[in-house]
């Protein structure tokens, strides 16, 4: 029985961030989740990293979420990001930008 129960939990727990995932809205709206992290100094020099197209797609999406927005409108359920098909495109690039600032201040307090 205590060989199952891991499996178990990582089920229940799947279930639930794909039910959180669903609840945000977001999604409802053609965003992925790494659209809406708030835009600091991190964030945007991120996103002066990411390669051109992967930027162009982030407009895209951004520009017609707040259209739709705007209408008070939804995009039809087929065209919903689904949980399976996420892609964190910004966290690899978020993640490098914050350890060279903790970096830099590493140094600078040598």
């Amino acid at each position: 029985m205590a060989a199952r129960a891991p499996v178990a939990t990582g089920r229940l727990m799947l279930g639930f961030r794909k039910w959180y995932y669903n609840l945000c809205g977001f999604n409802k709206l053609g965003l992925m989740r790494d659209d809406t992290i708030i835009e600091d100094a991190d964030v945007k020099e991120a996103l002066r990293r990411l390669p051109e197209r992967v930027y162009n797609d982030r407009m895209f999406r951004i520009k017609r979420a707040l259209d739709l927005s705007m209408k008070q409108q939804i995009l039809p359920k087929e065209q919903w990001t689904k949980y399976e098909e996420e892609d964190f495109y910004l966290t690899p690039y978020l993640e490098e930008v914050i350890r060279e600032r903790n970096e830099k201040e590493e140094w600078m307090k040598k």
